[in-house]
């Protein structure tokens, strides 16, 4: 069995995986491991598709979607949260503290306050400079710009799975735009008898496609994790007429340890991270 391990994606999944890996390594379970992951780069200004410092939407907004999941099926999302940068902290604490599976918008923002989280405007002043560039150059065309989200899974040294997703969306997107990184299912899926898998990019088309949990199911089948991926992508491309040329990235994490990642399109460049102790390497994703 090859865990405990933590896979993660983008480059700056490097630094989630190191603050990830210290809680994995002292023997923390594997949802605080995926929360100091989050964290990590949710407190990091100069990651701009995650927490502080992350794109605003349209308005000039910092809005934040995030979720949560363990081992045992139990989750916990925030969407369209403004003003408190750790939205993957407040997915737990929605889990954990209430009934519901999401809260969003200001609701979300007020139950953050209550539980003791801090209030802070989240528009980094290159965040706010990007945003006037953006407004003087391709707001009359409509056009968002892209963005990355940091999905991270992990399996500790007692087998169990958790996962977490977070992302400030889609970069000058419309206000109230809501991706896949907050709705489980389709960013984020974890079944701990079976593995995890989450997503990154275009979240509209992981939705159309419940890809995470499309890619869990397939593990659930038998499918070796880049298989499982591979048949989400083909259906997804085919529902797009052949047409690749979007941005779609998806990891898969069996609950053995092995992985995966892999992106519809060469032109994506996904990159993943991962980290046990054999290995701390950040590798290259392949094609479908």
């Amino acid at each position: 069995m090859n865990y405990p391990i933590v896979i993660s994606t983008w480059p700056f999944g490097m630094a989630a995986n190191d603050a990830a890996w210290q809680v994995l390594a002292s023997g923390g379970i594997a949802m605080d491991a995926v929360i100091a992951g989050a964290t990590q780069c949710e407190n990091d200004p100069a990651e701009h598709s995650v927490g502080l410092g992350g794109w605003p939407d349209a308005s000039g907004e910092v809005t934040l979607d995030a979720s949560v999941m363990d081992h045992a099926g139990r989750c916990g999302a925030v969407a369209c949260m403004k003003r408190v940068k750790n939205a993957a902290q407040v997915a737990r604490m929605v889990m954990q503290r209430t009934p519901h599976v999401m809260l969003a918008g200001e609701g979300a923002t007020q139950f953050a306050l209550a539980n003791g989280m801090r209030e802070e405007n989240l528009l980094t002043s290159e965040a706010a400079a990007r945003f006037e560039q953006w407004k003087r150059e391709t707001a009359a065309a409509g056009k968002p710009a892209g963005h990355d989200t940091l999905g991270i899974l992990a399996i500790d040294g007692g087998g169990h799975l958790a996962g977490a997703c977070t992302t400030s969306g889609l970069a000058f997107k419309l206000p109230g735009r809501v991706g896949d990184s907050p709705i489980i299912g389709a960013g984020l899926y974890v079944d701990g008898k079976v593995g995890a898998a989450t997503a990154t990019g275009q979240g509209e088309e992981m939705i159309k496609a419940c890809g995470s949990f499309a890619i869990v199911e397939n593990l659930r089948r038998g499918m070796e994790p880049e298989a499982a991926i591979a048949d989400v992508l083909q259906r997804l491309a085919e529902r797009r007429n052949g047409n690749v040329e979007t941005d779609v990235s998806f990891l898969a994490l069996r609950a053995d340890g092995a992985f995966a990642g892999m992106s519809l399109r060469a032109a994506t460049n996904f990159k993943f991270a991962v980290t046990s102790a054999a290995m701390r390497q950040l590798l290259d994703a392949r094609t479908l």
